[in-house]
């Protein structure tokens, strides 16, 4: 190769690496990350302690007294009708109203409660009944199903704790009526009936 040849490869080859510099340096940075006025670094990534999508509480759930605040909502699930109309369903209701005690929500406890359970009470009365109780822990495991006169019965005994020391004991009954003519949607549901409780 000629020295004039080898001088021209030379000055394309310094030419070429020029224009990449150029290109690099003009080519558009990366923002910095913004931060708050605290000069904290926001993140658009979640962190371990974060829940995205999360459900935000309703208004007087965050009231601080954790008693009766209608959140979350207790209604029982709704079962298919042949486990609605059995054992089933009778632990679906009874389940509901055992976390409405221990959660508090004495209201919603009220509202599953028919007949006998709800002579001389109201949701007031069980908030006043439990309100020294601290946290309150329910035990109604085991049960019995018997049927009689048009309406299914379900019985179970029952332990309410206090973490002051306080416990009552006895049982709780739960019943519906049969698919009997002219029976209302309110009677085809399971409700608790009976709800009898002493010091223990």
């Amino acid at each position: 190769m000629s020295t004039a040849r080898c001088l021209a490869a030379l000055c394309l080859g310094l030419s070429a690496m020029s224009l990449a510099a150029c290109d690099a340096a003009n080519a558009p940075q990366p923002s910095p990350p913004i931060g708050d006025d605290s000069g904290a670094v926001a993140s658009a990534t979640p962190t371990s302690d974060e829940k995205p999508g999360s459900e935000t509480p309703p208004p007087g759930y965050t009231d601080g007294s954790g008693v009766n605040e209608g959140y979350p909502d207790l209604t029982p699930a709704p079962l298919e009708d042949e486990a609605e109309r059995g054992e089933k369903g009778a632990r679906n209701v009874l389940q509901a109203f055992v976390r409405a005690l221990e959660l508090k929500e004495f209201e919603q406890a009220y509202g599953l409660m028919r007949g006998q359970a709800r002579e001389g009470t109201s949701g007031a009365a069980l908030t006043e009944r439990f309100a020294d109780f601290g946290t309150i822990t329910v035990s109604a495991s085991g049960g019995q199903l018997e049927g009689a006169a048009g309406t299914t019965y379900y019985s179970a005994p029952i332990t309410i704790t206090g973490s002051n020391g306080q416990e009552l004991t006895g049982d709780i009954v739960l019943s519906r009526v049969n698919d009997v003519p002219g029976a209302s949607a309110d009677q085809l549901r399971w409700h608790v009936r009976q709800f009898d409780v002493e010091p223990g």
